[in-house]
């Protein structure tokens, strides 16, 4: 066959799938774009109303009502970070608090860091199995003092979620937060987070605070001082990405009744529904993801009044990756988790049973989060090529951009809008200036990278590959995060 027949078989093909997606796509994009829309006005909406009891709701925390808050912290060759975190956790302002770090093996100095930090001892202590725990514990140390609330329980290594799990059966107090051992929490976040909890203590299960990136700004002992733009463009793209998907899309989740994923970096809940439901699963990769939906799951069969929401106020600052290759790894787990969780439970789509979460919040996700990467690299392939070939007008793949791109920048600027409204985290009038630039320069060679590598770890999960962790180099807090 000559190039000639070649190119016309092709051109035939592409007027085809053109004819029958064209529609479809093009609705696809202004749906998914206007959806974010609605979710940052309802995430507006939200804002207002907590901010109008913010402060005294805070103030009024306290007392005898106050629900005690185990931290639990796993760790695994954190030697760079585990002293300063650890000790900015244990000077939070809440009125009853431990820290309970989870050593996962580490083949660092994290153990020996902490134990001359803290002038850890042995206690001759067995730790709980009230969620199963498979690693071999290694033994449970405390300050010599007996003053310092913190307990260091070393374990075999065996995986994050063991770490947790494991931390949930030492801890002590009725709510548990997991936190990651490289994150940064404002003095306050205990209060705001544990609030819903005091306010209705029979029916909140689940609380989830704010991630943000703090790579660029200056950290001293564990306390972020001053707020800056990462140096570098990934990670200022990112910080407009978390804003749009963490702080505004799950607001408006929440205020719908719809909240189903609390990010495992900062999460707080009830300690015996996670007991109940049997603690994080160790063979999910979306692990924090995976828990919210068993929690939905079985309250929701159980037919028991109870509520899952999200409080925008308390921010966990953490380091986001630095490097593509470690974006890459993250973004191929992430999309991987998310297609086995939503596999997982399946079974709760459409069904009447499971409210919002089954008839709303699924859905979209199926839709909107899971099939979004293939769908926008459908259009980044046969939309181009098809102009090539003249299957298509230049005003409709200028249609196509405006819907897929335009309307995605527009999205982005809505929120950072929304949120500079709200809280005001930025003061340099440079550094809202970057993140204008970079809602722009988010959809030129990041997005499409980040489609590529979500549709990886998909694929990886369909052919059952083994998922391989990468590694995250951290750089510590005093010196400043870069």
């Amino acid at each position: 066959m000559s190039w000639a027949a070649m190119l016309d078989a092709l051109r035939v093909g592409l007027t085809w799938v053109m004819d029958v997606t064209s529609v479809p796509v093009i609705a696809y994009f202004l749906v998914i774009n206007t959806s974010y829309l609605v979710l940052i006005t309802l995430a507006a909406l939200e804002f207002r109303s907590y901010l109008r009891q913010r402060d005294s709701a805070v103030r009024s925390l306290g007392g005898e009502l106050t629900p005690g808050v185990s931290l639990v912290v796993p760790a695994y060759n954190e030697e760079a970070v585990i002293v300063t975190a650890v000790k900015a956790m244990l000077t939070l302002r809440y009125p009853q608090h431990e820290v309970v770090v989870v050593d996962d093996g580490s083949g660092d100095a994290t153990f020996a860091r902490l134990q001359e930090a803290f002038d850890l001892v042995e206690l001759p202590r067995q730790v709980p199995a009230d969620i199963p725990v498979r690693a071999r514990v290694l033994g449970v140390h405390v300050p010599r003092d007996g003053r310092t609330r913190l307990q260091v329980v070393r374990k075999e290594n065996s995986g994050r979620s063991e770490a947790i799990n494991l931390g949930i059966n030492a801890a002590s107090e009725p709510l548990v937060a997991m936190i990651d051992a490289d994150s940064i929490l404002e003095p306050d976040a205990l209060l705001h987070v544990a609030k819903p909890f005091a306010d209705d203590p029979t029916r909140m299960v689940a609380t989830g605070g704010t991630i943000r990136p703090v790579n660029g700004s200056r950290v001293v002992a564990g306390r972020l001082v001053d707020l800056q733009m990462p140096r570098g463009w990934l990670g200022r793209i990112q910080v407009v990405e978390y804003l749009r998907a963490f702080l505004l899309g799950r607001s408006g989740w929440s205020r719908m009744g719809g909240l189903i994923l609390i990010s495992g970096a900062f999460g707080l809940f009830r300690r015996d529904v996670v007991v109940e439901v049997g603690g994080l699963d160790p063979e999910s990769i979306g692990e924090d993801f995976e828990l919210v939906m068993r929690i939905h799951r079985r309250m929701r069969d159980e037919r028991r009044d109870y509520r899952v929401q999200f409080v925008p106020e308390p921010v966990s600052w953490t380091e986001v990756p630095s490097t593509l290759g470690v974006l890459r790894n993250q973004r191929r787990r992430w999309h991987r988790g998310l297609w086995e969780t939503l596999w997982a439970y399946r079974g709760m789509l459409f069904r009447p049973r499971y409210g919002r979460v089954g008839w709303v919040a699924l859905p979209y996700y199926w839709l909107f989060e899971l099939f979004a990467p293939l769908l926008e690299l459908f259009g980044l392939i046969v939309v181009p090529l098809a102009l090539i070939l003249d299957v298509i007008s230049v005003p409709f793949a200028l249609l196509f951009l405006a819907l897929a791109y335009g309307y995605a920048v527009l999205v982005a600027l809505a929120a950072m809008s929304v949120e500079e409204w709200a809280f005001h985290r930025y003061d340099r009038w440079r550094d809202l200036a970057l993140g204008v630039l970079s809602a722009v320069l988010e959809n030129i060679g990041y997005r499409q990278l980040t489609v590529w590598w979500r549709l990886q770890g998909w694929w990886a999960s369909l052919r059952n590959k083994k998922q391989v962790w990468g590694v995250m180099t951290r750089t510590g807090f005093d010196e400043g995060v870069g």
